[in-house]
């Protein structure tokens, strides 16, 4: 246990310590206001705030942790070795930058509740945030930035011992659109039967009647295949189902059908399932609460896992009704468009309100990748990119997460995406 000295005791600064010191770290601490305390403290002990007590182990504060409220925040990103970090502190400090205040302005996604334009489906676009501006997106700095404080502490208290965790491989299947043709209505198909006579896809048109007609089946459900692989596999994996409406009217289903439902059922007996919330569900609490209540009827356990349509986060309503509701844990964080770190970290972590400067339960998984963010890519880029990101994840033995589609499996879908999914499952796991 280490014993922190702080002037201050705010929600701040319990939430980021804990972050890096218990959720990355594995080192429990606590917090002191009393001098004598600290002075009579025979263990590991370290002191935060803008001068040091003594000739203790010091950490300067750069000031964004004992604040309160939403203001514009100067920052300079600087190199760091072989990183980079901003809120850059004096030469007493034991580490030349203030992690713990960077971390919480990178965990409390401080940059979007700022003003800042959204993109055509109304998301956060990364070309705003500070990773992508500053180039260090692809990198979990937050958990690089720990490591290093790991290197002082072992270097400074002999009786410290802070064992190494294990990689964690978590990916993602996005069931947005389950099927292709099937169970998609009366009205849906015929305008897809009709789509499919305007653009003159004859093979498409026939492949459409074949499924329908059960002589062939639905490309789409790759349900099958998904499973026999987690059969294999130690890894984790969470399949999100979509039942509320969706964005495009022609990806859309009949989710009360019983063959659907009893494809998740089928599912949850492999895996996690988890739920897509519907963007009508984002913005209104009695449909949210309706769709979770209709998931949970059909696996008949506690929902655990959400993830929005569209990657969409309304900063921080969206959260807080997920917390009412109960849900343990999101899944939404990570750009449609760009690989990376949204949030700085491969570790999971919490959410904090920061309008109602509280922390809540809701654990927030960030993910690194998502497939859609590769699909103008050629096959040596993708893996390149993939590699490079699990290898950054791999070096501070945090969670890699990717985010698949259901049809990414299908016969008309690139092997690439099938041969990615087995070797994170697999390969590297072992």
């Amino acid at each position: 246990m280490i014993l922190i000295h702080i002037k201050k005791n705010t929600h701040r600064i319990n939430y980021v310590f804990k972050h890096i010191f218990t959720r990355i770290l594995g080192v429990e601490i606590e917090f002191t206001l009393s001098i004598e305390e600290f002075i009579s403290h025979e263990g590991p002990k370290l002191s935060y705030g803008k001068k040091p007590l003594g000739n203790e182990m010091f950490f300067q504060s750069h000031g964004l942790l004992e604040q309160q409220g939403i203001e514009s925040v100067d920052i300079v990103v600087k190199p760091w070795e072989e990183t980079k970090c901003f809120f850059s502190v004096g030469e007493k400090s034991a580490l030349p930058f203030d992690i713990f205040a960077a971390s919480f302005y990178l965990l409390s996604r401080y940059e979007e509740y700022l003003p800042h334009l959204k993109d055509a489906n109304d998301r956060y676009p990364a070309s705003e945030s500070l990773g992508v501006k500053e180039q260090f997106i692809k990198k979990p700095v937050i958990d690089i930035w720990a490591y290093k404080l790991k290197d002082i502490l072992i270097s400074n208290f002999s009786s410290l011992s802070i064992s190494d965790r294990s990689l964690r491989i978590h990916n993602l299947v996005i069931a947005h659109e389950p099927f292709a043709f099937k169970y998609k209505g009366f009205f849906r198909s015929i305008a897809g039967y009709m789509r499919d006579l305007s653009q003159f896809k004859f093979r498409r048109l026939m492949d459409r009647t074949k499924t329908v007609l059960g002589i062939s089946p639905d490309p789409y459900q790759t349900f099958n295949w998904i499973i026999e692989t987690i059969k294999e596999s130690t890894s984790e994996l969470t399949v999100f189902f979509l039942l509320g409406e969706s964005v495009k009217f022609r990806e859309g289903i009949n989710s009360q059908r019983k063959y659907f439902r009893r494809w998740i059922k089928i599912v949850a007996d492999y895996t996690e399932v988890g739920l897509i919330f519907s963007k009508d569900a984002q913005s209104k609490f009695s449909i949210l609460k309706k769709e979770k209540m209709q998931m949970e009827n059909i696996i008949n356990r506690t929902l655990k896992s959400s993830i929005n349509d569209q990657f969409n986060i309304d900063l921080p309503d969206i959260y807080r009704d997920l917390v009412e509701l109960e849900i343990e844990r999101d899944c939404t964080m990570v750009y449609y468009d760009t690989v990376g770190f949204r949030s700085g970290t491969c570790t999971p972590f919490l959410f904090y309100d920061l309008d109602y400067e509280i922390l809540t339960p809701l654990v927030i998984q960030s993910n690194v990748i998502s497939t859609s963010s590769l699909y103008d890519k050629d096959h040596s880029e993708i893996h390149i990119i993939v590699e490079e990101l699990y290898e950054s994840v791999k070096e501070v033995n945090g969670t890699f997460s990717m985010i698949f589609s259901n049809k990414d499996f299908s016969p008309e879908s690139d092997e690439i995406w099938k041969e990615l999914f087995h070797e994170k499952l697999q390969h590297y796991a072992s």
